[in-house]
């Protein structure tokens, strides 16, 4: 297992984008128990969750994790992620910017500290010599515990880690890209490399590729209508379909669920300390967990990854 602040992180990581949004509250704390109780000790949320949706400014995933970590008195079981430079009134990376909204992270939160803060997205409007001082300053002031990346480029990557080095600041410790079994090439692609040289524990996000690779969505008539069309619609190629069936020829054989089998081949990847997958309700989880307890063998593995470097091919 790796280790996020000298603590083994479970090899599946809740993600909260769905908490307030199309997780009621009380099916969110359902959720978070049921993880919690697992074992699960990383939860995965942002400050912009879920500012996308009608009516919502933002902040209500931290909302409604901050109540869960309050009501249940299971804060010292939990590692707590959140992200920063999305947020509609905390946009951008800048040294005031990162301290305000961290700020308010922890309002929300109810916490004294964050264990994971990532810089959301690259900002090339802001030196970035701004970006690693001010995150560095966060930990020094014990608001946040570790430094995460996610959505940047290799370069940008190496150039922070230099930056850190050079000025000795606090270095990151982890790497949140978008990876699944139907988007390979960013993170294989460069990505990989750097984890590896940076010793940088790797989280994906979007592992079951919006739903995708649950295989719930089989024709686009099960997608029609559905709030994550837009972003599983593009996988609907007779390529992406193949590796849906792949893991249902798979997952057939091993009595699991096809995400089950997807979430176990990304926790074999190189670098993956665990993938983030979300549950909107309790009944989804059950086939989260049982990744981590899933090994595929090298046959399952191989014709995985055949069938799915196919993809955008």
């Amino acid at each position: 297992m790796a280790r996020i602040n000298d603590r083994e992180v479970f090899p599946l990581v809740l993600g909260g984008n769905t908490f307030g949004w199309t997780s009621s509250e009380a099916d969110s704390r359902r959720v978070l128990d049921a993880y919690a109780d697992a074992g699960g000790n990383l939860i995965d949320t942002a400050d912009v969750y879920s500012a996308w949706a009608p009516g919502h400014s933002g902040g209500e995933s931290e909302i409604v994790l901050g109540r869960w970590l309050a009501l249940s008195g299971k804060r010292d079981q939990v590692m707590v992620a959140s992200k920063v430079s999305q947020h509609p009134q905390y946009q951008g990376l800048s040294a005031k910017n990162v301290q305000a909204a961290a700020e308010e992270s922890l309002l929300r939160l109810g916490v004294d500290v964050i264990d994971l803060y990532y810089a959301h997205f690259d900002d090339e409007q802001t030196p970035l010599e701004e970006t690693a001082a001010a995150f560095d300053k966060l930990v020094k002031e014990g608001k946040i515990r570790a430094i995460g990346l996610s959505n940047y480029t290799p370069e940008r990557i190496r150039e922070w880690f230099r930056i850190a080095k050079e000025n000795g600041l606090t270095a990151p410790v982890a790497l949140e890209p978008q990876y699944n079994l139907v988007h390979r090439k960013d993170y294989e692609d460069g990505l990989m490399e750097v984890a590896r040289d940076e010793n940088l524990a790797v989280f994906s996000y979007f592992s079951l590729a919006a739903g995708f690779l649950t295989g719930k969505y089989r024709t686009m008539d099960d997608l029609k209508g559905r709030q994550r069309e837009g972003m599983v619609k593009d996988y609907f190629t007779p390529a992406g379909l193949d590796v849906v069936a792949e893991l249902d020829r798979i997952a057939s054989a091993r009595g699991v669920e096809l995400a089950t089998v997807a979430l176990a081949w990304l926790k074999a990847r190189p670098q993956v300390a665990a993938p983030i997958a979300s549950a909107r309700i309790p009944e989804q989880l059950p086939a989260l967990l049982a990744a981590a307890e899933l090994d595929l063998s090298a046959d399952e593995t191989r014709a995985l990854d055949e069938v799915s470097a196919k993809v955008g091919s």
